[in-house]
């Protein structure tokens, strides 16, 4: 606060060192954590699908925030997250909290992508596997080039993902218009 020129004695500021250093924790809570502890449970993938027949399993949408290590500055952005399993499933929901995990550290989003493309590769033996990321990043928006509109995308491919016709495929299925949802049909 000092070298910004403010007084930290001030009432409204007194807290503020307190409360930085609760959101830095929450922020970085993915320091020192293992993701692959995230991938143990796993299911076996049906016999009847036929080995060597493995479809892609994608979840898009995944939202994510994660912070800048050259400025400290939050991104925010969706990732979407596609593999080709060997002969294990793991549960939906541990996608987004791989993505979860290792984007809570300081970051730069290149890594981040790779990092969690590998953490899946490794963690369930995939055939494949491709993470697209799509962020906005405070750096970029809030100081310097001020660009408020703008984005960046970056994609870790790793095994059968990393073909272009496989890539293809997925980055079109993201593309996608989403289906109407069943409870949308509901209402």
């Amino acid at each position: 606060m000092l070298a910004i020129g403010e007084d930290p004695d001030r009432e409204e500021l007194v807290s503020t060192p307190r409360r930085v250093a609760e959101a830095y924790s929450e922020f970085f809570s993915g320091v020192g954590v293992d993701a692959s502890h995230l991938l143990t449970e796993t299911f076996p993938l049906e016999p009847e699908a036929g080995a060597g027949s493995q479809q892609p399993v994608l979840v898009r949408g995944i939202s994510f925030r994660s912070m800048c290590e050259h400025h400290l500055l939050p991104f925010l952005g969706t990732a979407h997250i596609a593999y080709v399993p060997s002969d294990r499933l793991v549960g939906l929901g541990r996608l987004p909290a791989i993505v979860d995990v290792i984007a809570s550290r300081p970051q730069l989003q290149e890594r981040l992508g790779e990092q969690i493309a590998q953490a899946i590769a490794d963690g369930l033996d995939a055939m494949g596997v491709l993470v697209v990321l799509e962020a906005s990043h405070g750096c970029v928006t809030m100081r310097g080039a001020r660009q408020t509109a703008s984005s960046t995308v970056t994609i870790a491919a790793r095994g059968s993902l990393a073909e272009p016709a496989a890539r293809a495929e997925i980055l079109t299925l993201i593309g996608a218009i989403p289906l109407p949802s069943a409870e949308a049909g509901t209402r």
